[in-house]
């Protein structure tokens, strides 16, 4: 299961809409690994002003992989936390998150190429 949904917002959700605030509440208590990831990926870019700040350590289990596989797969999860920090997010392999400032186009366009999934490739990373 990817969300531990509390009664509240499943409620919410069966009402109608669901508000992207408790809807990042949920992301951020259900899947904490991932949270800390992208959150400090985009203090990093702030700090940095850079285009984009990418994290390249890999997980330090696989209930911590299978978190940013699980926040990253999902376009509902991904776009909420894009609207939530303001920053467009990309993902190669099995860990390999960036955060983009959304006027770094040409910065997020080369790393989402064929080309840069190709160049990052590495042995260790085959079976992640």
């Amino acid at each position: 299961m990817s969300l531990t949904v509390p009664n509240d917002l499943l409620d919410q959700a069966r009402a109608g809409e669901v508000d992207d605030a408790a809807f990042i509440a949920c992301v951020r208590d259900s899947l904490p690994y991932a949270w800390s990831v992208i959150s400090e990926l985009v203090q990093q870019r702030d700090r940095t002003g850079s285009e984009f700040a990418d994290n390249q350590t890999p997980p330090p289990s696989e209930e911590a992989r299978g978190q940013l596989l699980r926040c990253l797969a999902s376009d509902s999860m991904r776009g909420a936390l894009e609207r939530h920090f303001g920053m467009r997010l990309a993902f190669q392999n099995c860990h390999r998150v960036a955060v983009f400032d959304p006027a770094a186009e040409k910065a997020f366009q080369e790393f989402v190429t064929p080309r840069a999934q190709i160049l990052n490739q590495k042995p260790e990373l085959v079976d992640c």
